[in-house]
């Protein structure tokens, strides 16, 4: 949504800088009085250019207003931005082409599970879940990745931790990507419902082709 504002001009800026200038290069600055002629004039100035130059209107795009009003899908849409975050923080830190791709990933079927809950509210218990348990976890293992990656040396804990939590990505991807398909079930049976009784319509009405 957009709305009018009104762009002041940069012309009375400047035009009592010109005035400070000419007034300091012709007039006397050593007394009070100067100076109060010299602020009585700039603020005639002001108003003056000001009115001359009122500036333009331009349309100016609002920020959005992510509440929604119903506080517990608020409270979801919030702890998922947190996770975003921390997910962001990880993409720019770990340096590994395969595990940032994975992350890319994650974040975005996450923020799809997220937002699946200003949609369809009756998903929160699972969603929460997946935001208490499953993301949390995620997070944690990424966190490990990163600090051990880092160290510079090979051995038998950091080397098969990393690995391990490489392998684990995949897994991790294929997991979530089935929690969203999961959050979608009910409403593909109601789709499923809905065509079986238009199906079922359009045959009495005789509207359906035989062929079809």
């Amino acid at each position: 949504m957009k709305k009018e504002v009104r762009k002041k001009s940069v012309v009375p800026v400047y035009a009592l800088a010109v005035l400070w200038l000419l007034y300091a290069l012709f007039f006397p600055l050593y007394k009070i009085l100067h100076f109060i002629i010299l602020i009585v004039l700039a603020i005639v100035i002001y108003i003056v250019f000001s009115k001359m130059f009122p500036g333009k209107i331009v349309m100016v795009e609002q920020p959005k207003n992510e509440e929604t009003g119903n506080p517990e899908v608020d409270a979801v849409v919030r702890e998922g931005k947190r996770a975003m975050q921390e997910m962001g923080r990880l993409y720019s830190s770990i340096e590994n082409p395969d595990v940032k791709k994975r992350i890319v990933e994650i974040m975005d079927i996450s923020d799809k599970i997220v937002k699946n809950a200003i949609s369809d509210p009756k998903d929160i218990p699972n969603i929460k879940r997946f935001l208490n348990y499953y993301l949390p976890t995620t997070i944690k293992l990424l966190n490990a990745y990163d600090r051990m990656a880092v160290q510079g040396i090979e051995g038998e804990n950091i080397s098969g931790t990393i690995t391990r939590i490489e392998d684990m990505l995949d897994t991790v991807v294929v997991s979530y990507k089935k929690q969203l398909d999961a959050l979608f079930a009910d409403e593909a049976l109601d789709i499923e419902t809905d065509i079986k009784v238009m199906d079922g319509l359009l045959q009495r009405e005789g509207l359906k082709d035989k062929e079809m």
